[in-house]
């Protein structure tokens, strides 16, 4: 059974300011439908690719958590299935408003997280990402 592909895209829609050709998705259901891995999230809406248009890093903070959470719904699982995070920040001062507006999406579901500080993203005005890996358990 090959993955499930949710939102598969290409890059030189997404980033038609860049020369680029890649074929990618928003996540990938890994068979036989467990592992749900999401590309890094950033200020844009999922169904147009546009930038919310905020400078302001607890917005983007919440449009990306709301993005987390509408690719696991998609993808069949739900926040609490969410098990690692890894964020970038451009800013070590952002920490503190990108970590308490991403708890509040996951209160109560203690994935592990990694926090990075790098020096930019693929675009200027994002300030932040998220990528998120969940896992759905099997019944017994």
């Amino acid at each position: 059974m090959a993955h499930q592909r949710i939102r598969p895209f290409n890059t030189k829609d997404t980033y038609p300011e860049q020369n680029l050709d890649n074929d990618l998705a928003q996540a990938v259901v890994a068979a036989p439908g467990s592992t749900i891995y999401l590309r890094g999230q950033v200020a844009q809406n999922l169904d147009d690719a546009v930038n919310i248009g905020s400078w302001d890093v607890t917005e983007q903070t919440h449009k990306v958590m709301q993005n987390i959470q509408q690719l696991i719904e998609e993808s069949g699982g739900k926040m609490e299935h969410l098990v690692k995070v890894v964020v970038y920040i451009t800013d070590i001062r952002f920490r503190e408003d990108v970590y308490r507006t991403m708890g509040q999406y996951i209160k109560g579901v203690h994935p592990v997280s990694t926090g990075l500080v790098v020096d930019a993203l693929a675009r200027p005005d994002w300030l932040v990402e998220i990528d998120a890996t969940a896992v759905i358990p099997h019944e017994r």
